[in-house]
């Protein structure tokens, strides 16, 4: 006994099945993709040197405090304070160096016992061939250390897909007003 469907019955059928599969296609969440399909060749490994100057004194700061807790004023590790930056890079540790980008972004005092900031920033480069590159940097820096390594998360332009690390050390901090200059050496994987 063969089924007989209305005619519109079966229209409305094949456009149901049709659209599903439709639909199942053009809204796919992920796709494997290959690296040479996005224009991404061979990695590369960069070394990167230059001074952080965090200027907090003076008639033009590039550091400015925008938040603070309850206790930041009254704790020793200035626990809750946050503070945005736009500081320059230079090739010297020279304020009158030569730019070669910026440090924008925000750190935070994220320690109750010792002196330890939440750093969220980027590296804005404006010089040579990374010209309109950024690097973003995500981690913790324990200040007082000689030493301090602090991730690369990923970066722009040139530094697409970055991934890799930031060494900070201090070269000069004035205690009475708190500007720093700080010697960064980064190591980066890029396409």
């Amino acid at each position: 006994m063969a089924l007989n469907f209305p005619k519109h019955k079966c229209t409305i059928l094949i456009i149901l099945v049709f659209s599903f599969f439709l639909h199942g296609e053009s809204h796919k969440f992920s796709r494997n993709l290959s690296p040479k399909s996005i224009g991404l060749k061979k990695q590369k490994l960069s070394h990167l040197h230059f001074y952080f100057h965090d200027i907090i004194d003076g008639n033009q700061p590039t550091a400015l405090v925008v938040a603070q807790s309850a206790i930041s004023n009254t704790s020793r590790t200035g626990f809750g304070l946050v503070v945005m930056i736009d500081d320059a890079l230079t090739v010297g540790p020279e304020p009158s160096s030569k730019i070669v980008g910026r440090a924008q972004g925000i750190y935070a005092s994220a320690d109750l016992s010792e002196v330890g900031m939440l750093m969220v920033m980027n590296y804005v480069f404006v010089e040579g061939k990374y010209n309109g590159s950024t690097l973003s940097i995500l981690g913790r820096n324990s200040v007082f250390s000689p030493a301090r390594e602090l991730p690369v998360v990923g970066g722009s332009g040139l530094f697409r897909f970055a991934r890799g690390y930031a060494l900070a050390k201090t070269h000069f901090f004035n205690l009475s007003n708190g500007d720093a200059v700080v010697e960064y050496n980064v190591y980066v994987q890029h396409y």
